[in-house]
C-alpha cells in the first residue's frame, strides 16, 4: 500500500509518500526555521500561513518523485498534537485530497509517527521496545508493545527539553533553532564550570522537569550581567546540554532496566532502546551512549536514530548490572 503522508504540525511543511510503512518513496520538507529565527522561535500565525503557501506545491513536487506507475491508496495527515492553526492547514488539505481522489484519509497522532519514523530507517525492525523521544515539545520514555500498543512511562511536567534549549538559546543570544545553536557553541566548554540543577518529580521515577532548569541558566546569565562578572557562554552552553543529559539518559537505562528484569525470563534480548532525538542535541546523548555500548552493545547511527541490543547472553547480564546502577542515581 502506498500512502501520501502530511505532515504541518508545527514549523515544517513535510509530504511523503511510503510503502507499507517500510519505504519511502518519494519525500520533500520546507524547514521554515529561517523564518521564525528573528523572533527566537515559532510563532503560530506565520507558520499556519507558511504552510498554506507551501503544501500545494509540496505536494506536486512529491508526487512528480514517484517511481512510473507507482499509485496512491490512502491520504494520511498529522492530526495532533501540535500548533492549531498549522495542523488545520495539512488536514483540510488532505482532507480535500483524500475526498477528490476517493481515498481512504487516516488521521495520524504525531508521537506515534516519531515512533514510527523508526520502521522507516531500519525495516526489520519490531516492537516491543523502549522509546525516548525528544522532539520539540514533547519529551518522553515510551514503552511500545505493538504498532499500536504504546505506554508513557515518564514524560516532562513542564518545558519539554526542546522547548528548554530553545528559551535558553534566546537569553543566551544564540538564535533559533536553540538546539543546534547551543550544541554548537557549547562544544568547546567546560561542562562542569557552572552547576545547573537536574529536575526531578517526587513520587514519579521517571518524570522530568526542565523549568528549573531553564530558570537556573536564566538566573546566572542576569547574575553575571549584575555583578560585572564575565561570562563564559560556551561553557554555560556545556553545561546545560549535560544537565539536560543528566536527565535524560538515567531515566532511560532506568526504564530499560525495570523492562529487562520483568521479561528477561521470555526473551533477553527482549528490549531495544530507541533514542528519537530531533533537537540537534543528540551529540551528547551519542557520545554516552557510545562509551556504554563499547564491546557490547551494538549500535547503528541512522540519521537521529540509534538503536541498541546485547549480542550475548553473558554480556546482556552485565548489560543489566549497568542499568541498575543508573536505577540507583535518580
Amino acid at each position: 500500500m502506498n500512502i501520501l503522508a502530511f505532515e504541518t504540525s508545527c514549523d515544517e511543511t513535510a509530504v511523503a509518500v511510503v510503502r507499507d510503512g517500510r519505504e519511502i518513496l518519494a519525500d520533500t520538507v520546507l524547514s521554515q526555521a529561517g523564518t521564525h529565527a528573528i523572533y527566537g522561535g515559532v510563532v503560530p500565525e506565520i507558520a499556519s500561513r507558511q504552510h498554506v503557501r507551501a503544501i500545494a506545491p509540496l505536494c506536486r513536487e512529491t508526487l512528480s518523485k514517484l517511481p512510473e506507475g507507482a499509485g496512491i491508496d490512502a491520504v494520511a495527515v498529522t492530526s495532533a498534537p501540535g500548533l492549531i492553526g498549522a495542523l488545520l492547514v495539512g488536514v483540510n488539505f488532505a482532507k480535500s485530497y483524500a475526498f477528490a481522489k476517493g481515498l481512504p484519509l487516516i488521521p495520524v497522532h504525531h508521537i506515534r509517527g516519531h515512533v514510527a519514523s523508526v520502521y522507516l530507517s531500519e525495516p526489520e525492525f519490531e516492537p516491543p521496545f523502549l522509546a525516548l523521544l525528544a522532539s520539540g515539545g514533547h519529551t518522553q520514555i515510551l514503552h511500545v508493545r505493538g504498532y499500536t500498543d504504546m505506554e508513557v512511562i515518564g514524560r516532562s511536567r513542564d518545558d519539554a527539553a526542546g522547548e528548554a534549549f530553545d528559551k535558553a538559546a534566546r537569553v543566551l543570544g544564540l538564535g533559533y533553532p536553540g538546539g543546534p545553536a547551543i550544541s554548537r557553541h557549547g562544544s568547546g566548554g567546560d561542562d562542569q564550570k557552572y552547576p545547573l540543577p537536574s529536575g526531578s518529580v517526587r513520587g514519579s521515577q521517571y518524570d522530568m522537569s526542565f523549568s528549573g532548569l531553564k530558570t537556573a541558566l536564566i538566573n546566572t546569565v542576569h547574575s553575571a550581567s549584575q555583578s560585572g562578572e564575565e561570562l563564559d557562554k560556551a561553557s554555560l552552553a556545556a553545561s546545560f546540554c549535560a544537565a539536560i543529559s543528566d536527565v535524560l539518559i538515567p531515566r532511560t537505562m532506568s526504564a530499560l532496566a525495570c523492562l529487562a528484569k520483568v521479561f528477561y525470563c521470555r526473551c533477553w534480548h527482549y528490549y531495544f532502546v530507541v533514542c528519537a532525538i530531533a533537537i540537534f542535541f543528540a551529540n551528547f546523548i551519542h557520545f554516552f551512549f557510545g562509551m556504554v555500548s563499547v564491546d557490547f552493545i551494538y549500535s547503528t547511527h541512522v540519521k537521529h536514530l540509534s538503536f541498541f541490543y546485547p549480542r550475548n547472553l553473558v554480556l546482556f547480564l552485565f548489560f543489566i548490572i549497568l542499568l541498575f546502577y543508573f536505577e540507583t542515581i535518580i
